[in-house]
């Protein structure tokens, strides 16, 4: 079954890939000649995924997943949330959102209180059908970066029950307990029994 993930991120496609396997083909907005950015412009995460999904669905009539991540942060009261991508300004830029996040927690010198965890919601519309599925990794914030694989704040969030940062994981490590992992592992269990 060939699904378009709406998304323009070659990374989040080569991830999804990796996570399902040869069940399921997605194919990124660039196969399918969407060149346009889709804009995210709601509050919470549920609502732009949703709203991605809808967006190309309308536009194209195909089957279509999206979804959003963000980075909330419970000493910045969930921040950066929704604007993850864009929490230090336009155009995003990883560096410069870690930098902005680190900054901002400096003062903060206990990693229990640099409490943090990625939050990605998959909006799913097949045929008739629209599904959300949720997936959360709880973790903390370091102090500095650690590693240079992934993408995004990868190389400062450290999850819960491990030693090394997500920037430190193989894509392999990482496909297995990643917040996308968990949501797209609840998709493909519908899929699996559609």
């Amino acid at each position: 079954m060939k699904i378009v993930f709406a998304t323009s991120n070659p990374n989040k496609v080569k991830e999804v890939n990796g996570i399902v396997g040869n069940q399921f083909n997605f194919i990124s907005l660039k196969e399918i000649e969407h060149f346009t950015e889709i804009p995210e412009p709601f509050e919470t995460i549920e609502e732009n995924s949703l709203h991605k999904a809808k967006i190309i669905h309308e536009l194209y009539k195909v089957n279509v997943m999206a979804e959003d991540t963000g980075l909330e942060v419970e000493a910045l009261n969930g921040a950066p949330g929704v604007r993850s991508a864009r929490f230090a300004g336009e155009p995003p830029n990883h560096d410069k959102n870690i930098d902005l996040l680190l900054e901002k927690l400096i003062q903060i010198e206990k990693p229990e209180n640099r409490k943090a965890r990625f939050k990605t919601v998959v909006s799913l519309i097949l045929k008739d059908k629209t599904l959300q599925f949720t997936g959360l990794l709880e973790g903390h914030i370091l102090f500095q970066r650690s590693g240079s694989k992934g993408f995004g704040y990868d190389p400062v969030f450290q999850p819960k029950g491990y030693q090394t940062s997500m920037g430190e994981m193989s894509s392999e490590q990482k496909n297995m307990m990643s917040h996308r992992y968990l949501a797209i592992k609840q998709l493909m269990d519908f899929l699996n029994n559609y």
